[in-house]
């Protein structure tokens, strides 16, 4: 039999091969676990919702869109608020946002513009990674873009909750998006750009247009003055305010935990209050 001290210098080579290795194969995980659970906090925020929430498919043509829509908790017809994502697509974040601007008395809708683009046909949760996710949201066309908010839009004004009124918000690429979608649709109520360049055809535009943007975001930021000339020369109404120090993103950068710049919370929280006054007004 093997005396004591032979044991101990055996299971303390045993654990010397065995260690490396495994906290070898821990730190090479260690990346991708922020990366999948990095909206958890929206995803929890959105659990917590007392508020209606559902999927729906909406068919047009050849095509299906997923869409997201939350109904808020009030006693009358409401008027619709589209919700057009970022380029990340459709996240657990855009969701939670749906969420929140609900409980204002809207309807909102957010339809997943990768519908359909995805593994299997599947939409914007169906990509391996979020550089694909970007990829496939930045080559979609202006064309079936818009095709599928009209589709969108006209889907959720048919619902017997809805009053006939339609405003548009977007974020980020999505911001973009909502400032094109004010030059096709003429029922328009309000669009909201959160940190989106203006299209070409703002002689379209019949909405007034709000838009929000970030100081340390010179890439959009910068355009605000020529859009606010091009705007007031064709007799459009265009409001924009920046926030000093606040960086591209800032409405979800703002409330994300591992957020790191207080001036994104300082933008959210004061862009927030902004939305919701002009929503009352709609």
């Amino acid at each position: 039999m093997e005396d004591a001290r032979l044991l101990a210098m055996k299971k303390r080579l045993l654990q010397a091969s065995v260690f490396p290795t495994l906290f070898a194969a821990i730190f090479a995980l260690a990346p991708a676990i922020p990366a999948a659970s990095a909206q958890e906090w929206a995803k929890q925020k959105l659990d917590q919702s007392p508020r209606h929430q559902q999927w729906v498919k909406i068919a047009y043509g050849q095509r299906t869109v997923q869409a997201f829509i939350v109904y808020p908790e009030v006693s009358r017809k409401a008027p619709v608020l589209l919700m057009i994502h970022e380029i990340f697509g459709l996240s657990d974040w855009v969701r939670s946002e749906a969420d929140e601007l609900a409980a204002q008395g809207f309807i909102v809708i957010a339809p997943d513009l990768l519908s359909g683009a995805g593994s299997n046909g599947g939409g914007s949760s169906s990509f391996p990674d979020q550089d694909a996710r970007v990829k496939a949201v930045s080559m979609l066309s202006n064309e079936q873009v818009i095709a599928d908010l009209n589709a969108t839009a006209d889907y959720a004004l048919k619902l017997p909750a809805a009053n006939g009124k339609l405003a548009v918000i977007g974020f980020c690429w999505g911001g973009g998006k909502s400032f094109l979608f004010a030059t096709q649709r003429r029922d328009l109520s309000a669009a909201f750009v959160f940190y989106g360049p203006q299209p070409q055809d703002i002689a379209a535009i019949t909405a007034p247009v709000y838009g929000f943007y970030a100081g340390n975001d010179a890439r959009i930021s910068a355009t605000v003055p020529g859009t606010r000339e091009a705007m007031k020369a064709a007799g459009k109404k265009y409001e924009a305010v920046i926030y000093p120090g606040a960086g591209h993103g800032f409405m979800r950068a703002g409330e994300d935990p591992a957020n790191t710049n207080p001036a994104n919370t300082t933008a959210r929280n004061e862009a927030t209050r902004r939305l919701e006054k002009l929503m009352k007004k709609i």
